[in-house]
């Protein structure tokens, strides 16, 4: 009997592994029965059938079961044979995105970062016509290759807007600094967010640039871009009420920042870093360039790698309404930020949870997702997934 109590504690600790702050606030484990291995996004298709994906950064998307105290899985796709990832982070496959009439159409995207060479892939692939829990990988078409100089800084979110839009976020092509000074370069794609049409074609691209992107006409531009000077954008999410679309962007050894995106917006990098000029690049910018303020940053005693999160319009907990709920990767710490007027202005930012010990073992998030019913997701680097709740 003792040893039947003794295996029950050891599984209650597994399977929940609350890290509570002060105003009680916690994660608990969810799928605890599911083998789940560096996942990066949970995703869930538009055909009503409530399934959840997740996007595994070795290569494999799953389906998750329905009974959450179930461990089978089905596997959707697997790219893991292309060994896309040769360091710990920032690599492999990174984000999925269904088509807003996938229950039509069966076409679904993918971003994933290549090691050799090294380029950000974009591809665009559909499921078998006979099973829509199976990709065709023998559909897969391959919309936009982005190179880099260097293995990190891949970022690579990705998300269709309310206007049919597929967004996708672009590091500025790794190392440090800036090194390559590409995210101020309008000629070229990385360090920027992209807004591209995948419905059209534009010349002998296989996809359109929207007509009403900011640098369309702008000479030495690409038209794909939206934003400019990001570092590596890490978490795009749109609010389903209010349209706005999200955007957490990692430092490098100052400032964590949190931008809402607006259209032709220059977010600083690398002249600046968050809300401060960027300590490594002395020189002032041009005259005449102006910079979108961050909603919200904050410095390195909180944490060191910013995870973006997303706005919460769920019931289950009516003081989290409205709030961007986003955490750190570095120190486990989750806040909730609130703003409030047109255009947003920063109310509050409440620490939700922090680990007991930041010495041990504790959640990384790696991306906040929703469920069927609209409350919190929370994935862990460490291979799991975690609801927050009170």
């Amino acid at each position: 009997m003792n040893n039947l109590f003794a295996r029950l504690a050891v599984f209650t600790l597994l399977t929940t592994r609350v890290f509570s702050a002060e105003n009680e606030w916690r994660l608990t484990r969810d799928f605890s029965s599911c083998a789940i291995e560096r996942p990066v996004s949970l995703v869930m298709p538009p055909d009503g059938t409530q399934r959840l994906f997740l996007v595994q950064q070795r290569g494999k998307i799953l389906i998750l079961p329905k009974d959450r105290h179930a461990a089978q899985t089905t596997v959707f796709l697997d790219i893991s044979d292309r060994k896309l990832a040769e360091n710990e982070f920032e690599e492999g496959l990174i984000s999925l995105a269904f088509h807003p009439k996938f229950k039509e159409n069966g076409r679904f995207f993918v971003c994933y970062a290549q090691q050799n060479p090294k380029i950000n892939r974009i591809s665009e692939l559909k499921v078998l016509p006979s099973d829509a829990g199976k990709a065709d990988m023998g559909t897969e078409r391959v919309l936009l290759e982005i190179p880099r100089p260097f293995w990190n800084h891949n970022s690579g979110n990705m998300l269709f807007g309310p206007d049919g839009m597929l967004y996708l976020s672009v590091g500025d092509g790794g190392k440090g600094d800036d090194a390559a000074r590409l995210a101020q370069n309008l000629f070229l794609l990385n360090g920027k967010v992209l807004r591209i049409d995948v419905d059209t074609r534009t010349g002998r691209r296989p996809y359109g640039i929207p007509t009403d992107n900011p640098f369309v006409k702008t000479d030495g531009a690409s038209g794909e871009i939206w934003t400019w000077g990001m570092r590596n954008p890490w978490g795009l999410a749109f609010d389903h009420s209010s349209g706005l679309l999200w955007c957490a962007d990692v430092g490098q050894e100052q400032r964590e920042e949190i931008n809402i995106l607006v259209k032709g917006g220059n977010y600083g990098w690398s002249f600046r870093e968050g809300t401060v000029p960027f300590i490594r690049r002395p020189e002032a910018p041009p005259a005449d360039v102006k910079f979108v303020e961050p909603i919200h940053d904050y410095d390195r005693s909180q944490g060191t790698s910013i995870t973006g999160g997303l706005v919460y319009r769920s019931s289950k907990f009516p003081e989290l309404q409205q709030s961007y709920v986003y955490g750190d990767w570095g120190t486990g710490r989750i806040w909730a930020l609130k703003t409030e007027g047109t255009p947003p202005k920063l109310v509050s930012n409440i620490q939700l949870t922090a680990p007991a010990d930041p010495k041990a073992d504790f959640v990384k998030p790696t991306a906040f997702c929703e469920d069927e019913g609209q409350e919190i997701l929370v994935l862990d680097w460490n291979g799991g997934i975690f609801r927050l709740e009170k």
